[in-house]
């Protein structure tokens, strides 16, 4: 079965040591930890290598690398940093950068930054942000030609930006160290409002195999055994289930479930 890590969006109003906490007491492999690189300190480097160590739980990856249109590169190559000190293997990036061409370079400067650190750098694509769809996202990468570069999905992303789910098994198996995952609606939010387009995104989430992606189907398009971060934002989980360990949990529990029934 595969590795489930507990992405950093499903607990957002906890801090990292919390999160990598709630990890734990849910049973999750791995986590994931939200890195604002404006705020980050010495001391929270710190506090979460201990959490770490004393749960044991690989880091899977950082986020996020938002670039932007004049973006600060000192800023991003600091998530970089701070993964490499706390041992994560790959850092999440989006673009809000119009020009591809701009976001192939950024994209090769953090990979080149990111040598010798172990750490891949994964582009997500979504129609929140300037890399919108599957297609646009591997034309980006072919630029990079980095060996370090690196492909995200997210179920809810590949259905929001009509990306075809046949096309999954097509993406190079280099290009994939692990993937996003969760369910949700059938609805898909106007493409023409970001607001609703963010909602979906951090609210409307839903437990695998209660939503109505066609997830399966994407889920045998990934390669076998790859580790899933199961990134799923919930206005609903939050609610219901404010301590964080309570939630984690029943994200686990609800993931494995699911892919049981794949096994």
């Amino acid at each position: 079965m595969n590795p489930i890590s507990l992405a950093s969006g499903v607990v957002p109003e906890f801090g990292p040591v919390e999160t990598i906490r709630a990890a734990e007491v849910g049973g999750f492999d791995q986590v994931g930890l939200w890195v604002d690189p404006a705020t980050w300190t010495d001391t929270q480097t710190r506090e979460a290598r201990a959490a770490l160590a004393d749960t044991g739980l690989p880091l899977l990856d950082v986020e996020v690398i938002w670039i932007q249109p004049g973006s600060d590169m000192g800023l991003h190559k600091k998530v970089i940093d701070v993964g490499a000190e706390l041992g994560a293997k790959n850092v999440l990036c989006v673009s809000s950068e119009p020009d591809m061409a701009a976001t192939a370079a950024r994209l090769h400067e953090l990979c080149v930054h990111a040598e010798g650190t172990g750490m891949r750098v994964a582009l997500e694509f979504g129609i929140f942000t300037e890399v919108k769809t599957l297609a646009m996202a591997l034309g980006v990468l072919d630029q990079v030609g980095h060996p370090l570069r690196a492909l995200l999905i997210d179920p809810i992303h590949v259905d929001r930006s009509l990306s075809p789910v046949a096309d999954l098994a097509k993406i190079p198996r280099e290009l994939l160290p692990y993937a996003q995952f969760c369910d949700a609606p059938a609805k898909r939010p106007d493409p023409a409002n970001f607001g609703a387009i963010i909602t979906d995104a951090i609210d409307l989430r839903e437990q695998c195999g209660e939503g109505a992606l066609p997830l399966a189907d994407m889920y045998r398009g990934l390669p076998p055994g790859i580790p899933l971060s199961i990134e799923l934002r919930s206005k609903a989980l939050r609610d219901g289930l404010p301590d964080p360990g309570e939630r984690a949990k029943a994200v686990a529990e609800a993931t494995r479930r699911w892919l049981a029934a794949r096994a």
